[in-house]
């Protein structure tokens, strides 16, 4: 018998509730459905309501018995992002599963509401505020706050005179940045969350190299054309691709694991625990990421900081 973690061993969800940024498409659709197909009910948070429209369509089909529900959420606009959560409170208490999903990768300069450079607020800024907001719904249920990292944080280093890329923008080491800004922020929120006695667990995944729209992004039609050969002939589905943000929601493992896929440079297979590079470790840092995440999105958690190293 195989000892590979499958979707097969989701346990039963019913009577919980959870949320999904990104998840009209990828491997957020097939989180949402995969957690709706046992028992969960789901809130889809996503930018394009057509496209949110027909995602609630297609995860109702497949799990006709659960509630599943569709709200605007733009990651790159505070204001999106705090009109969504006013609207989670005013129709919920609680949360179970928060999985900080929705992302961009390496499209050219965009500036967001703010402004701030688009990668770091979708992928980073967003999820920072997003999780702040609604914290306190997630600890009645013991939840798990959950943010989809990526292989990428390894050539990402956060540099802090030039976060936002006014100086140079780089799409690449934007990128990166962001994705190692992520693991900063669940190590971080795991280390206080601890500290609180919390029972709420911060853990992250990537999901390896899956073919998901996310690519599309990517500027120039050249890189586009290579990956669209790439998603054919050496990418994962997104099925695969979600098991390790799965595995990070539902497996009995503690908060600041990082999940990913099992095979060669954790780039296919089934989940496991995986390890990030040293600096999405490093305390000095996160805090000074906290400050400053804080301070750009005007969200304040309401976590002590852990005692100094």
């Amino acid at each position: 018998m195989s000892s590979d973690w499958t979707t097969d061993q989701i346990p039963d969800q019913h009577g919980r509730l959870a949320i999904v940024t990104g998840a009209n498409s990828g491997i957020g659709l097939v989180t949402a459905k995969q957690l709706a197909l046992h028992g969960a009910d789901v809130v889809i948070a996503v930018r394009n309501a057509q496209k949110g429209a027909a995602a609630v369509r297609e995860i109702q089909a497949a799990a006709p018995g659960v509630t599943v529900e569709q709200s605007a959420l733009d990651l790159s606009d505070f204001d999106s992002v705090r009109a969504f959560a006013e609207r989670f409170r005013a129709d919920h208490d609680r949360v179970d599963l928060l999985i900080n999903n929705a992302g961009v990768m390496a499209p050219p300069k965009r500036l967001a509401a703010g402004p701030n450079e688009l990668q770091f607020a979708t992928n980073h800024l967003g999820h920072f505020a997003l999780t702040g907001l609604l914290l306190d719904l997630v600890e009645p249920t013991a939840g798990r706050v959950v943010t989809v990292s990526s292989t990428g944080h390894r050539f990402g280093t956060i540099d802090f005179d030039d976060l936002q890329s006014e100086r140079k923008y780089r799409r690449w080491r934007s990128y990166g940045q962001t994705k190692l800004a992520n693991l900063l922020f669940t190590f971080e929120l795991d280390r206080r969350l601890r500290a609180a006695d919390s029972k709420i667990r911060a853990t992250a995944s990537h999901p390896g190299y899956a073919a998901t729209n996310l690519q599309s992004a990517v500027a120039g039609a050249a890189e586009r054309a290579v990956t669209s050969v790439a998603n054919r002939v050496l990418a994962q589905s997104p099925e695969m691709g979600a098991e390790p943000t799965l595995f990070a929601a539902v497996a009995d493992v503690p908060g600041g694991t990082f999940a990913g896929p099992s095979g060669i440079g954790e780039q296919r297979g089934h989940p496991r625990v995986v390890q990030a590079k040293a600096t999405a470790h490093d305390t000095a840092v996160a805090r000074r990421l906290w400050s400053v995440s804080e301070q750009l999105t005007g969200v304040t958690f309401k976590l002590p900081a852990p005692a100094a190293a």
